[in-house]
């Protein structure tokens, strides 16, 4: 069964568009579209998977930032200090002049992990974060 394609219009950066050209390219799409198509399902898959943490977990939330971006320092240490109850240990990297790399590991409830993760997500500034969750106890 054919779907109707909706177009859409998307504004990027240069560099962002040129690496994504670039693995587009080594990947062998046919074109831009496929590539963001599969970017979105990707995402929505990941998206998804989140959604399903829940009970008690050990979560690493690892992100990269824009030090430079106003306020996003101190806001990333506020969300730590809100879940406190959760925020095992962290670990800073200066990656460069302008940006770092932060790991932390939790423990608690699985969706309180998910918000803590999403927070930081949603902050501007921020150009990567990454979760993963195990549960305690469970052999691998």
């Amino acid at each position: 069964m054919e779907q109707e394609l909706m177009r859409i219009g998307v504004s990027l950066p240069d560099n962002l568009l040129n690496r994504f050209d670039e693995i587009i390219a080594k990947r062998g799409y046919s074109s831009r579209s496929e590539g963001i198509r599969d970017a979105i399902r990707s995402y929505i898959l990941n998206y998804e998977w989140m959604s399903e943490v829940e009970g008690d977990r050990i979560g690493i939330v690892s992100l990269v930032y824009d030090h430079d971006q106003r306020g996003l320092v101190n806001n990333l240490i506020d969300i730590q200090h809100e879940n406190s109850d959760l925020t095992q240990s962290s670990v800073h990297v200066h990656i460069d002049e302008h940006t770092c790399l932060e790991i932390m590991t939790l423990r608690g409830e699985g969706r309180k992990i998910k918000e803590f993760a999403e927070k930081m997500m949603a902050l501007k500034g921020v150009k990567h974060v990454k979760l993963t969750t195990i549960t305690p106890g469970v052999e691998l």
